[in-house]
């Protein structure tokens, strides 16, 4: 019997429940609020489309009753207020770093033995808040930016190559931040071919430009965060954890000398099983690459030093 609780039933939060109920990923999903009704209803919802799309998974809905997510094999993390137009995944850190603390360690009481997930921005200095305050072992806490930001990428490269985004490899590492994560153009192929034969430099720059900016694009459409893909995204990851997969997804996860980083939570390659992070993936960075993340890395300290300056660490 699995179990998954997906803390937050805004926009971001309740898709991820979907996507997780639709494809049964877990036996049973809750979804808990902080608002009266709320994750109710939308379960209620959700449940009504059971015999629909024929899935057997069961979604409960719950407003502030951590009791109900006992025993969950992984808890996702959406809680927070999401980005507005003009707004930095930073300048959310002062409202959203209680909350996730809070949330975090509440869930902890009833399920001591869960995997943590975290989709709550700014989410590498969230994960790396959760890694620290709640003194679990490191592979038990995973920040799901690189599997969004690689989805994004993924998808400009297709559009550019005209043709579909599941024949295209690629990978995001670095920061879950506009100037912060690092598309590995070298790396991205087309069945096989490199995608720099088959694009110019000029429109793979292009590619990647976008891929950065990727989240801050659809805030500017939708005057909002986004959901279907951030909410996807996490339960990509709950799913190779659930059903052991093993799937290589790069990660927000907490490095002890790989790559040449310490004390940090940040996107890597990432084998992702049932034990959460079964291995961190060294990939062979050139000097341009190396440098980029390095400077990712310092621009992810500084954010993370917020949680002091603010007494939340």
């Amino acid at each position: 019997m699995s179990k998954v609780t997906v803390v937050g039933a805004g926009n971001v939060g309740a898709t991820c429940a979907n996507v997780l109920a639709f494809n049964e990923v877990a036996d049973e999903i809750v979804m808990l609020d902080v608002k009266e009704g709320v994750s109710e209803g939308k379960a209620m919802d959700m449940m009504q489309t059971a015999q629909l799309l024929g899935f057997d998974s069961t979604v409960v809905g719950c407003t502030n009753d951590y009791a109900q997510t006992a025993n969950s094999d992984v808890v996702v993390i959406t809680s927070g207020i999401p980005r507005k137009p003009g707004m930095t995944r930073e300048e959310l850190i002062g409202v959203n770093a209680g909350i996730v603390k809070s949330v975090a360690t509440n869930v902890l009481t009833y399920s001591p033995n869960a995997i943590i997930v975290v989709i709550s921005n700014p989410m590498d200095t969230m994960t790396y808040l959760s890694l620290k305050s709640l003194g679990i072992p490191k592979n038990r806490i995973i920040g799901m930016g690189g599997a969004l930001d690689s989805s994004r990428f993924k998808y400009y490269l297709s559009q550019a190559l005209g043709c579909n985004a599941n024949e295209v490899e690629g990978m995001v590492i670095g920061g879950h931040g506009d100037t912060t994560m690092i598309p590995l153009a070298r790396l991205a192929t087309y069945k096989g071919i490199p995608v720099s034969e088959l694009l110019s430099a000029e429109e793979l720059e292009k590619v990647v430009k976008a891929t950065m900016v990727g989240g801050a694009t659809l805030t500017g459409l939708l005057g909002t965060s986004a959901w279907y893909a951030p909410g996807a995204a996490g339960a990509f990851v709950v799913e190779s954890i659930i059903k052991n997969q093993k799937k290589l997804i790069p990660s927000c996860v907490a490095l002890e000398g790989e790559y040449g980083q310490n004390d940090i939570c940040i996107g890597v390659p990432t084998i992702i099983g049932r034990n959460g992070v079964e291995k961190i993936v060294e990939v062979e960075l050139n000097a341009a690459e190396k440098a980029l993340f390095v400077a990712s890395a310092d621009a992810v300290r500084k954010t993370n030093d917020v949680l002091k300056e603010i007494n939340v660490l």
